[in-house]
């Protein structure tokens, strides 16, 4: 049982699908087949979901854990380290309270403490709401961005990833007018080395293969509609080849993400949030997973919000959480083997 990878799942927003989804999920006994799950969170919350939520999951008893090494492989038994008690009016379905985004951030932190002591072998995150988080004091612009400020990581890359496709972000969240100017060649480079090293390493591929989006339609057009692909994109893929990486492009996106969702590429690098995630969302709207890439511990998240629209009445999809778990295992059993990067 020690043999398989700690997988600590923090619990989201308590006003959100996280606790449900959470519940699903875990009442799956294939993923108790690979990995020790330990939810981090509140048990009032997730006795609740497990009580209004039909079979399987009224089946599920909670085993409050002070450590997630106590944590099993037993089917139905979900190990929890309580680290909230919440009252019922902060956590109440599709209606966030402040007093719930607090628990809600302690639970990441919490976390991000734990794997970078080697108490559990990675996170999984829940979604959580960005203003929420705001409004609990942490000014962050969500997830990646607490967790990279608290493992000290300057240089990191979202990356959503499905089966047939992985999509890795150069700018994330920001206007769209904002993109060329943000963007530079160094930026650029560094996307691509980080995802690169990132698939040698937690997803074992030896000699990964990359695509470069490019920023304007048809790549420019020879500088018609810019002139990005040439002072920009351009060199920083010819860097990233100078130091041995199999990479290429610019590409026009219009027809890169058809080609590599056929197979020839590991992953593409996109310029843009929607540039890349409106191809991989069609392809995986509901099985994606969220990575952020570069840190020194492995975290994991589902690909979609909070939707407090359907909190609390069970029609919530968890397959993104389970796939959520199931690469974080991969991940740390590549990482466990000493896939050299």
């Amino acid at each position: 049982m020690k043999s398989l990878p700690l997988i600590g799942v923090t619990m989201g927003d308590p006003a959100g699908v996280g606790p449900e989804i959470i519940v699903m999920a875990l009442s799956d006994p294939s993923l108790y087949k690979i990995c020790r799950p330990v939810v981090l969170g509140d048990p009032g919350v997730l006795a609740q979901t497990i009580s209004t939520l039909s079979a399987p999951a009224m089946d599920l008893s909670i085993n409050t854990v002070s450590t997630p090494a106590s944590a099993g492989t037993t089917p139905g038994v979900i190990d929890l380290v309580p680290l909230s008690e919440l009252k019922p009016g902060s956590a109440r379905p599709g209606r966030p309270d402040v007093e719930g985004g607090r628990a809600m951030v302690k639970c990441i932190v919490r976390a991000v403490e734990m794997a970078l002591a080697g108490e559990i072998d990675a996170m999984v995150t829940a979604p959580i709401s960005k203003v929420l988080m705001h409004q609990a004091g942490y000014r962050y612009e969500g997830h990646t961005q607490l967790i990279s400020h608290l493992t000290g990581t300057r240089d990191y890359v979202m990356m959503l990833a499905g089966e047939r496709l992985r999509v890795a972000l150069v700018t994330i969240h920001c206007a769209l007018k904002q993109v060329p100017k943000i963007l530079d060649t160094h930026m650029v480079y560094k996307t691509i080395s980080i995802t690169a090293e990132a698939l040698r390493r937690d997803f074992g591929l030896i000699d990964p293969r990359l695509a470069v989006a490019a920023l304007n339609p048809h790549a420019g057009e020879d500088g018609l509609f810019g002139w990005e692909e040439r002072d920009i994109i351009g060199p920083a893929v010819q860097r990233a080849a100078l130091d041995g990486l199999m990479v290429e492009g610019p590409f026009p996106a219009d027809t890169l993400f058809y080609k590599a969702a056929s197979g020839p590429y590991d992953a593409v690098v996109a310029m843009y949030h929607d540039q890349g995630l409106i191809p991989l969302k069609l392809l995986h709207f509901s099985d994606a997973v969220n990575i952020t890439l570069g840190l020194p511990i492995i975290r994991t998240s589902v690909d979609h919000g909070t939707a407090y629209d359907i909190a609390g009445t069970g029609r919530a999809d968890p397959s993104s959480l389970k796939e959520a778990i199931r690469m974080a295992v991969l991940m740390a059993e590549n990482r466990g083997r000493g896939v050299s990067p």
